[in-house]
C-alpha cells in the first residue's frame, strides 16, 4: 500500500550480518580456504557492494517513492534509508514542497509570445490574448510518478517524460482557462473581474487534474497580461479611455455633490431655524397680547365705565406727548394770532392781514 513504512536503515547492523554470514561460509569450506575462499570472498564483496548501493538519503523537502520489482510499495520521509537496489527495488526521490511554475501564452526566457496558447474567444464573441502563470507542487508522489504517462513538453526543458506536469498540465490549464473565458464577457478578464477569473480557473483546473489522478496541487493562477489582439487594440484602447473619462467625470460629479450638498443642507437648516425662531416669537407675542386682552376684558366686564375711562387716559398718555398743542383764544383782536403754544418754545409770529387801503 502507498502508506506503508519500514524501519529505519541501520548500516552497522547490516555489516554485522554480512560478517556473520561470511564467517559461517568460511567455516563450511573444505580446508578452510583455497580457491573456494577466493570465489566466495569475491561473491561476498559483490553482494556487499550491491547491498550498499541501496542506501539513500531523503532531504527535508523531499519524499522517496519505493518500488519492489516495479510495483509501487509506498513512500519514505526525511532521513537515511536502505532499500533493495536494482533489479529488485527502485527508489525515486522527488521534492514535494518545492513550488513549481508553468507559463501559458508566453515564455519569459527570450520574452516570447505564444499566440496559439494565448488567443481565446470570450462569451460575447470577442478575441482576447491571455497570458498566465500556474504555480503548483506535488500533492501525492505515487500518483504523480505512476498514474499519468506524459510525453513531456519540448518547450519546457524542466518537464520530464512520464510526469504529468508536462503536456498534461499545460493542456488541462489551457482547457480550463478557455472554458472560463468563454463563459464571460471580455470586460471580466480585462478589468472587471480578473480575480474571479483566476479563482474559477484554479478550481476547474484542480478538478481536471484530480480526475486524471495526476497528484498535482494547484497553488495559484496569476493572470499576467490580458489584452485584445493587435488589429483591434486601438479600438479597445479608445473604449478604455472613454470609460476612464466617464469614471473621472462621475467621480468629479460625486465630489461636487459631496461638497455642495452639505452646504445646502446647512443653509436650509439655518433658514429653518430662523423661521422657527420667528414663528415662536410671533406666537409667544400673540399669546401674550391675547392674554393681556383677556385680562383687560375681564376687568372691563367687572367695571365697564371705569375701565373705559382708564383705557382712554392710557391711550391719551401714549398719544399726546407726540402732538404740539395750541390754545386759541376766540376773544383775541384782529391782527393778533389767536393761539398760545403749550409745548414750550417761541410763539410763531404771523403778521396781521392787510387792509384794503394798504393793498391799493
Amino acid at each position: 500500500m502507498y502508506g506503508d513504512r519500514r524501519p529505519e536503515f541501520d548500516p552497522d547492523q547490516l555489516i554485522r550480518n554480512l560478517q556473520q554470514s561470511w564467517d559461517k561460509i568460511r567455516a563450511r569450506l573444505p580446508g578452510g580456504g583455497g580457491f573456494g575462499v577466493i570465489f566466495f570472498g569475491g561473491l561476498f564483496v559483490i553482494l556487499a557492494l550491491w547491498a550498499a548501493s541501496g542506501v539513500y538519503t531523503v532531504g527535508p523537502s523531499e519524499q522517496a517513492a519505493v518500488r519492489l520489482f516495479g510495483e509501487f510499495r509506498g513512500t519514505e520521509g526525511t532521513g537515511l534509508h536502505w532499500y533493495p537496489p536494482s533489479p529488485i527495488g527502485t527508489v525515486n526521490v522527488e521534492s514535494v514542497l518545492e513550488t513549481k511554475r508553468m507559463e501559458l501564452g508566453f515564455r519569459s526566457e527570450g520574452n516570447l509570445s505564444v499566440p496559439v496558447e494565448a488567443e481565446m474567444i470570450t462569451g460575447d464573441l470577442n478575441i482576447v490574448d491571455v497570458n498566465l502563470v500556474v504555480q503548483y507542487r506535488i500533492k501525492n508522489l505515487g500518483d504523480f510518478l505512476f498514474n499519468v504517462d506524459d510525453p513531456g513538453d519540448p518547450e519546457r526543458p524542466e518537464s520530464r517524460e512520464g510526469l504529468p506536469d508536462g503536456r498534461t498540465l499545460k493542456d488541462a490549464t489551457e482547457a480550463a482557462l478557455r472554458q472560463v473565458i468563454g463563459q464571460r464577457s471580455i470586460d471580466d478578464p480585462l478589468r472587471v473581474a480578473k480575480t474571479e477569473v483566476q479563482d474559477s480557473t484554479r478550481t476547474l483546473l484542480q478538478s481536471i487534474l484530480d480526475d486524471y489522478g495526476a497528484g498535482i496541487e494547484i497553488l495559484s493562477i496569476q493572470l499576467q497580461t490580458v489584452e485584445p489582439p493587435d488589429v483591434v487594440r486601438d479600438a479597445f484602447d479608445d473604449v478604455n479611455r472613454a470609460r476612464v473619462d466617464k469614471e473621472t467625470r462621475t467621480n468629479q460629479a460625486l465630489a461636487y455633490e459631496q461638497d455642495r450638498l452639505p452646504r445646502a443642507v446647512g443653509s436650509a437648516q439655518q433658514v429653518i431655524q430662523a423661521a422657527t425662531a420667528f414663528k415662536n416669537a410671533r406666537v409667544a407675542r400673540a399669546e401674550g397680547e391675547a392674554s393681556e386682552f383677556l385680562s383687560v376684558l375681564a376687568e372691563y366686564e367687572k367695571s365697564v365705565n371705569v375701565t373705559r375711562q382708564r383705557l382712554y387716559l392710557e391711550a391719551m398718555e401714549e398719544i399726546l406727548p407726540g402732538i404740539r398743542i395750541y390754545v386759541i383764544d376766540p376773544k383775541a383782536g384782529a391782527g393778533v394770532l389767536p393761539f398760545l403754544s403749550l409745548s414750550g418754545g417761541d410763539i410763531p409770529f404771523a403778521p396781521p392781514p392787510a387792509t384794503e387801503e394798504e393793498e391799493e
